[in-house]
């Protein structure tokens, strides 16, 4: 008995000297008293139906989200207010600290739920002449005498062009510079932008009005020279820059809302430089999580508040939870850590990597990297896909038109890029030519053989699908279809077609896995 006491003893003791840290936003929290700020379908004791009942829903379907991720720090957005902090403050004691700040005329606030105490909280404010939004919370943590920073945020939504949120970036921004160097911080909440804002947003007339900058990425700093911060230099830079925690997850689980079944990401988790430097807190790397509870995420779909009718007369039906996924970090406070970035650094740095699925795992390249014996399996002009043997294959985007279909090279990769979810090479130099490989198609995959909806399969070539169109999809049966899509609409089978795919491109976008076609002789029609 006394060995399980000291073995309890001790692993309480480690967990003591780590922190998680989580924001959540929980869509539309209200309470029951009629404020005259609320949303309309949350009047209490309307036809809405927002009333007693519905309202204890909510809270224990929040309670049991909040308990079952058991952070030490909650980040929340869309509170009404501060009594309803209280409220899951008594109802989940553990966290003895709360705080909250929103504009008195505004709909909903920020806050925050803590074990840890809370020194003192400031409110920064972003305000427009036509529209009220929310302020920032800048909160103060202390544990065990090492201070830190946490910025609550839920930026203005994509009824409003990138401006607004630029204005929010640069506000922010402009507080962070007021800090030491090598003060820790963290910004985390709800951006609405995606992490990579700067990729998705570039075409849209409606939101971009900014010349094509970002909050999140150019104002924030999560981006230099459009390429993402990595944990190979967020220390080399003498502006102030900072790591979006999204980089750490493969790419298709990057997500904390679907729209369309499209992966989003307007929930981050941002790091200072300083979170790297172990010289007091510290984030432990890989340890940021998206919380997908069952119940909350299920069948590719995040189970939301359910509300039915139409946008002015809405009725609650007392199911569901959030349309956000929470998201979350783990942070160290040992002094003693040793620095574990540089060793990741050092394994990221060598020259010559091993496989192409090493290039899968890096962001951008800081320097060039040489990879041998790859073999051209695909060629469309200037573009072409290459594998090597008992590895993965990629797509070199541009300036393919040398390579020669069927041979065999060496090659420096110069930059890497990722476009929706599709890893690319952007740039390379051949080294040498080796020689042609008569039985390049043996590195085809056969479709029947493989889960073509596994992310793990971007980029391969397959063959021998057959399937019947209907709506741009390939139904392989019943249950079971991929999108199929060409930048030339002409090259797409008709509705109704039998078709074969007999060589062409599995791609994934934005969180979705679809069969590239780039030329007709991808597919044939008919079994």
């Amino acid at each position: 008995m006394f060995k399980y006491l000291i073995l309890l003893i001790f692993s309480i003791s480690l967990n003591a000297n780590n922190i998680t840290i989580a924001s959540y936003n929980v869509e539309n929290f209200f309470d029951l008293k009629k404020d005259n700020s609320e949303y309309t379908e949350f009047i209490p004791n309307t036809k809405n139906q927002w009333n007693q009942r519905n309202f204890n829903i909510k809270l224990n379907n929040l309670l049991k989200v909040i308990n079952d991720i058991d952070a030490d720090i909650i980040a929340l957005q869309e509170i009404e207010n501060r009594d309803l902090m209280k409220l899951l403050s008594s109802k989940l004691p553990k966290y003895t600290y709360y705080s909250f700040i929103k504009y008195p005329d505004s709909a909903v606030g920020v806050g925050f739920l803590s074990k840890i105490e809370i020194k003192n909280n400031k409110n920064i404010d972003v305000k427009f002449t036509k529209r009220l939004y929310r302020p920032i919370l800048e909160t103060t943590f202390s544990n065990e005498n090492i201070e830190f920073k946490v910025f609550n945020n839920h930026w203005p939504s994509k009824a409003a062009p990138e401006s607004y949120r630029i204005k929010y970036a640069k506000t922010l921004q402009d507080r962070l510079i007021q800090l030491p160097k090598d003060y820790d911080y963290i910004l985390l909440g709800d951006f609405n932008s995606n992490y990579n804002e700067y990729q998705t947003f570039r075409n849209n007339q409606k939101l971009n009005n900014s010349s094509s900058i970002t909050g999140i990425n150019q104002i924030l700093n999560t981006t230099y020279e459009n390429k993402f911060i990595t944990y190979d230099d967020i220390l080399n830079y003498d502006k102030r820059v900072h790591f979006n925690l999204w980089l750490d997850l493969p790419t298709n689980e990057r997500f904390s809302t679907k729209f369309r079944r499209q992966n989003n990401t307007p929930d981050s988790i941002i790091l200072s430089p300083a979170l790297f430097d172990t010289k007091r807190v510290s984030y432990i790397p890989k340890s940021f999580k998206v919380f997908k509870a069952d119940y909350l995420y299920k069948n590719n779909d995040v189970i939301r508040w359910e509300m039915s009718g139409k946008k002015y007369d809405k009725i609650h039906k007392g199911i569901g939870f959030s349309d956000h996924l929470p998201i979350y970090a783990k942070f160290s406070i040992k002094k003693e850590d040793t620095n574990i970035l540089k060793k990741i650094q050092v394994e990221n740095n060598t020259n010559e990597i091993n496989s192409i699925s090493d290039l899968y795992k890096k962001e951008k390249l800081i320097e060039p990297l040489t990879i041998n014996n790859v073999i051209v399996i695909y060629k469309d002009n200037e573009k072409a896909i290459i594998k090597r043997q008992n590895d993965r294959a990629i797509y070199i985007y541009q300036n393919a038109q040398n390579l020669k279909l069927g041979h065999s090279y060496n090659l420096q990769i110069n930059q890497i890029y990722d476009y929706y979810g599709l890893k690319e090479i952007k740039d390379f130099v051949v080294l040498d030519e080796i020689k042609e490989i008569a039985n390049y198609k043996d590195l085809y995959l056969d479709a029947n053989s493989i889960d073509i909806l596994d992310f793990k399969y971007e980029n391969e070539i397959i063959t021998n699908l057959k399937g019947v169109m209907k709506n741009s999809k390939l139904y392989v049966n019943d249950n079971k279809y991929i999108k199929i899509y060409s930048k030339d609409k002409k090259l797409l089978p008709k509705d109704g077609d039998k078709i074969t795919i007999l060589n062409a491109q599995l791609a994934s976008y934005r969180g979705n896995m679809q069969i590239i076609i780039h030329k007709q002789s991808d597919f044939k029609v008919g079994f």
